[in-house]
């Protein structure tokens, strides 16, 4: 094998090219915007794991010049209560925890970085179709009239995959979890929180997070409970909107949450939040699905970058070793689809409990205190503490053969 055609060049599409690059197999980005537009007000988390899969293929250090660390969490509850703390990080990480960036930020440093090493993005590439020819290559054709062929296809095209369609017609289409992602920054809070932690505040109707940049500008999200909304709609609601919206949830709390949206100005960004938990089919014939494109988490977990990272790593050490594609697939699969799963079915879960009742928010204040004293530790270690061994050797599987 030595060429592999990456569809979408976002977090998922440029790790993995680095880490064919690294196995030894070309690759070759195609994405579809014209330039490199993103997300370019949201911000994320990319944790241990998702650093230490960077470090694995050496590609971690532009992120964490580019990002800023937080150590703790420290979690208060609508009425003001502090409920505990605990480390962002888990016993085995390894002491990278986790750091914050904006997704425009993290985006732009992994694209630099594999432009670095030699990886050809090509830009304004947006994918038609797929067929294989007669000699069992891939070839891939663009609406420009473009065409390209290569060994296989890795679908990195996000959570509205064209290439999961491709793969299976009936996969699953991104499930709405019933809330909004709104990010806001503000440098006039009268009362910031600490630059080292991230405020988690369960409230009344509405979660909110902070923390505060090195800079002194204070980044805060809110997961708001809302009906589906479309791209065009979300995008037609002002900032002076959303801070009237998340005002009126925050109205009855004894947080900070309030102050902190009043004090903010234009810059409010928000998403509609999607997740799939599970994709049944994750590859035909010389094609296959990484990050969001085969599972999306809602973001209350803040594991959705760090799973793609893994997922890229993991099938490039996959196509190193096994070399042919459906072995290869199969053996990417059996090792990713279990973790996956469960990351995206807790976030899951977590955001169905944005906007619990009267009588689980009161237990939730009287249990949550001494679960964080009896965890002890922070995160836990099957969830930060995931590693990848570039030099250990992977093995086949027979799950192929059952397709």
């Amino acid at each position: 094998m030595t060429t592999a055609l990456i569809i979408g060049g976002g977090i998922a599409g440029t790790v993995t090219a680095m880490a064919l690059r690294k196995a030894g197999i070309d690759a070759v980005v195609y994405e579809a915007y014209p330039t490199d537009a993103t997300d370019a007000g949201a911000f994320l988390v990319v944790a241990a794991n998702g650093l230490e899969a960077l470090r694995t293929i050496d590609a971690h250090g532009p992120v964490l010049e580019n990002s800023f660390p937080a150590d703790r969490v420290d979690f208060i509850s609508n009425t003001g209560k502090r409920l505990g703390d605990r480390p962002t990080s888990g016993s085995a990480d390894g002491g990278l925890g986790s750091v914050t960036l904006k997704r425009a930020t993290l985006a732009r440093v992994l694209r630099e970085e594999a432009l670095r090493r030699g990886v050809r993005i090509e830009h304004g590439k947006r994918l038609l179709a797929v067929h294989t020819s007669p000699d069992g290559r891939i070839v891939g054709s663009f609406a420009d009239g473009g065409r390209a062929v290569g060994d296989v296809l890795i679908g990195a095209d996000g959570i509205h995959s064209l290439i999961r369609r491709l793969i299976d017609a009936g996969a699953p289409r991104p499930r709405y979890t019933g809330q909004h992602t709104v990010c806001g920054y503000t440098r006039d809070a009268d009362s910031p929180p600490a630059p080292d932690a991230y405020t988690m505040i369960f409230g009344k109707q509405a979660f909110f997070g902070c923390t505060t940049a090195p800079d002194g500008e204070v980044w805060w999200f809110c997961n708001a409970p809302a009906e589906e909304m479309s791209r065009a709609e979300l995008a037609a609601v002002t900032a002076e909107q959303w801070r009237e919206r998340l005002l009126t949830l925050f109205a009855e709390d004894n947080t900070p949450a309030a102050d902190l949206v009043r004090a903010t100005g234009d810059s409010i960004v928000a998403t509609a939040a999607y997740d799939i938990v599970s994709t049944p089919t994750w590859y035909e014939e010389g094609m296959v699905i990484v990050g969001d494109a085969a599972h999306a988490c809602a973001p209350n977990a803040a594991q959705g970058a760090s799973m793609a990272i893994e997922d890229g790593v993991v099938l490039a050490k996959c196509l190193r070793d096994l070399r042919s594609p459906r072995p290869a697939f199969a053996a990417y699969e059996a090792l990713r689809r279990e973790r996956v799963e469960k990351v995206a079915s807790a976030s899951a879960g977590m955001a169905r409990r944005t906007a619990p009742g009267p009588v689980a928010r009161a237990l939730r204040d009287v249990t949550m205190p001494r679960k964080l004293d009896r965890a002890g530790g922070g995160a836990p270690d099957w969830l930060t503490g995931y590693r990848i061994d570039w030099d250990e050797p992977v093995a086949g599987t027979t799950a192929h053969r059952r397709r």
